[in-house]
């Protein structure tokens, strides 16, 4: 630990927090936090964006971890996604590694916030995750989608958001029809981008969302009221205009 202390913050090792399951896991969920465009300097535990996941991390626990879903929260080495460096990508590809060794052959279910969201879409890519949530993503209008080939995902974004783009996620989301295995696009009607109004849906939807898929895949008793949150993705007749 000294030593890590004693590095610049971009050459230390991100920092993870476990909560749900700790035995008999059947898949995990991993928990990505924003940031800035561009810093170096390094994520402390108090900072808003890192704060802000953990009622997400709490809900997924408390709902899921009796089924067996470990929770992974990651705090990234540093603020910044830092242009051609993907700082938080880097992050988030070192904690599906460990992922990955501890639980080989488990699903991965990720969830983000703002450049966490990018991040989650990003990394979405790895064999082991099979759906991403992403809240309020920083997308630009041609942000890849090939990562989410074969997955769920869903995005929400609010209408009013002024700091990430929510025409640039509902492009995503559109180009992403015939290469995810589903696509769920919900419009916050009055949100901005920190989550602060409806906070009960954002956290309620995205779990939700998530542990529908945890149960799909593993067979988990998830209790139907969880489940029932997310209700209102599959009585849409169009996945992509969900308003909340």
């Amino acid at each position: 630990m000294a030593a890590q202390a004693s590095l610049p913050a971009r050459d230390r090792d991100p920092v993870v927090s476990t909560g749900g399951a700790d035995s008999d896991v059947r898949g995990v969920a991993l928990v990505l936090h924003g940031g800035r465009a561009s810093s170096f300097d390094a994520v402390q535990p108090q900072h808003l964006s890192p704060l802000r996941m953990r009622p997400f991390a709490a809900r997924l626990a408390a709902d899921g971890g009796r089924h067996g879903l470990a929770v992974w929260t990651l705090r990234n080495r540093v603020r910044g996604w830092n242009g051609a460096d993907r700082s938080a990508l880097q992050d988030a590809r070192w904690a599906l590694a460990r992922i990955a060794a501890e639980y080989p052959s488990l699903p991965v279910y990720l969830l983000g916030h703002s450049m966490g969201g990018l991040t989650a879409l990003y990394a979405a890519d790895h064999p082991q995750v099979r759906a991403v949530a992403a809240l309020a993503p920083w997308l630009e209008p041609a942000s890849p989608v090939e990562p989410v080939r074969g997955r769920d995902v869903l995005i929400m974004h609010g209408d009013t958001d002024r700091w990430t783009s929510p025409t640039s996620s509902l492009s995503f989301a559109r180009r992403a029809v015939g290469v995810a295995e589903d696509v769920h696009y919900v419009r916050m009607l009055g949100a901005g981008h920190f989550m602060f109004r409806t906070v009960p849906v954002w956290h309620g939807l995205s779990t939700s969302f998530l542990l529908r898929r945890f149960a799909g895949d593993t067979g988990a008793a998830v209790a139907p009221a969880v489940l029932g949150r997310s209700d209102l993705l599959y009585r849409s007749s169009d996945p992509l205009g969900v308003t909340a």
